[in-house]
């Protein structure tokens, strides 16, 4: 099931891991590590991430790595640039 990017975005939590995720690939460990919320409940937001196409997510062994998807971006910026133009 596909979540809509801005509805994904919405939540405070997803925006803080996107923020992380910038600034490099990180585990559900590692990200949980920032927030006062459950590891469940990260990839609960992870998992909403993954379904708007705005993380990706790789297998390094036994751990699951994540990253932004600029690409799953596109359709972000390309409402908000409408209103610049």
């Amino acid at each position: 099931m596909t979540m809509d990017a801005f509805q994904a975005i919405a939540d405070p939590n997803r925006r803080y891991l996107l923020e992380e995720l910038r600034r490099q690939p990180r585990t559900v460990n590692e990200l949980a590590e920032g927030l006062p919320i459950s590891r469940p409940a990260v990839s609960q937001h992870l998992k909403a991430l993954l379904d708007s196409n705005l993380v990706t997510v790789t297998n390094q062994g036994t751990r699951r790595i994540y990253t932004v998807r600029t690409d799953g971006f596109m359709h972000l910026n390309l409402w908000v640039e409408q209103f610049w133009s």
